[in-house]
């Protein structure tokens, strides 16, 4: 496996990712496989995740968080990636789903984030729609006022942890058309009316598959209200700002697990008397690999750290998950090759890290919508 030469910012930081490496060893790569063949969802798992710790990293102390940057929070989730993407991607789902109450919430919803970002209680981030995935600001799940509560009722779409979540952020409704008329309300999961439906029949991430949420009059008392009443789009884009860093960690981590994959067989296959990484066509394609990941990881920590200096990042975040992005189903796509038949094969990972790299490009805002978001920002002053 290729050792990464990190620069971290504290020996806590060290500490922290090689506690990572253990657990995501230890735990998280023995189990990967199986989980994902009978599409199991790792509850259990994830709640062993949030003991340790690993949960609420990004967030104060305080609040019963760990105070960690995002530079170290996101290479957090790289290593968990390259054991079991399901993981990292409930993490960094986790992460989104509790900044809502972390940056908004009422003094009384933030009595939550203990248990929140500890880990015991496990988020949902109910956003997109079946007719609105990227067009947020156009989602028609709609909450009206019945005396001091919200009746809600609408479908959402795509949705993580649907079935399995403690918590619903639900963005709604509450006033007329466009991102000034929605709200996001915090629901607990056995508000009645709320329905989560069977699991979607994905091509990866089968140990967490999405599924629709269904709003069949929902109650919920109006002290659920995060935020200001119509303040809910700017919330879910502030908070999809931080997520898309995520999914960009999670594209890293997955392309680096299929380039150690791909160059240890590469040097132990051999063809022609000796290992096919001797040949050209091999061994420029693992190099070509290895400056992918390498660059898609740069462009990834600069928007971290802008982050975490209080800078505007949204723009490189964008870059930073499309790039990544791309690179993970480049890179996955040459390892499935670079095995040959073994890699179209499920005896080795690399067909089903073909297959879960896909979704990294459409998740948080496709890939084409943060082409969008780049091209505006050079065009429009």
């Amino acid at each position: 496996m290729t050792t990464v030469d990190r620069i971290l910012p504290t020996p806590e930081a060290y500490e922290l990712l090689d506690l990572t490496r253990e657990l995501a060893a230890g735990e998280l790569a023995p189990r990967a496989a199986d989980f994902e063949a009978r599409g199991e969802f790792p509850r259990e798992v994830i709640r062993t995740i949030g003991r340790s710790g690993l949960l609420g990293l990004p967030y104060p102390e305080a609040d019963g968080g760990a105070g960690q940057p995002y530079e170290v929070y996101l290479q957090v989730l790289e290593i968990l990636a390259g054991s079991w993407l399901a993981i990292a991607e409930a993490v960094s789902v986790h992460t989104l789903a509790c900044y809502p109450v972390y940056a908004h919430g009422t003094e009384r919803q933030r009595k939550m984030l203990p248990d929140m970002l500890g880990g015991e209680l496990l988020g949902a981030y109910c956003l997109s729609e079946p007719q609105g995935g990227s067009d947020a600001a156009n989602l028609a799940t709609r909450a009206v006022r019945d005396g001091h509560d919200w009746v809600v009722s609408g479908t959402k779409a795509w949705i993580t942890h649907a079935g399995h979540a403690d918590f619903y952020n639900i963005f709604c409704r509450t006033g007329g058309a466009g991102a000034r008329g929605i709200s996001c309300l915090l629901a607990d999961a056995g508000t009645p009316g709320l329905h989560p439906q069977k699991p979607e029949r994905t091509m990866g991430l089968r140990s967490s598959a999405p599924a629709q949420v269904v709003f069949d009059g929902a109650r919920l008392t109006g002290d659920r209200l995060v935020g200001p009443e119509g303040g809910g789009f700017g919330i879910a884009m502030a908070a999809l700002d931080a997520g898309r860093l995520g999914i960009a960690a999670c594209a890293v981590g997955l392309a680096q697990a299929a380039l150690d994959y791909a160059a240890a067989y590469a040097g132990e296959r051999t063809q022609f008397g000796k290992p096919i990484a001797a040949f050209q066509g091999v061994g420029f394609m693992l190099a070509d690999m290895a400056t992918q990941v390498s660059a898609a990881r740069a462009l990834l920590l600069s928007a971290a750290r802008l982050k975490d200096a209080g800078r505007p990042f949204s723009v490189e975040a964008a870059k930073a998950k499309l790039f990544a992005t791309d690179v993970a189903m480049r890179v996955t796509t040459d390892a499935v090759q670079v095995l040959g038949g073994a890699g179209y094969v499920s005896d080795h990972p690399a067909e089903r890290w073909f297959r879960e790299a896909k979704v990294l490009q459409i998740v948080e805002g496709t890939n084409q919508i943060q082409r969008l978001v780049i091209s505006r920002s050079l065009t429009i002053a």
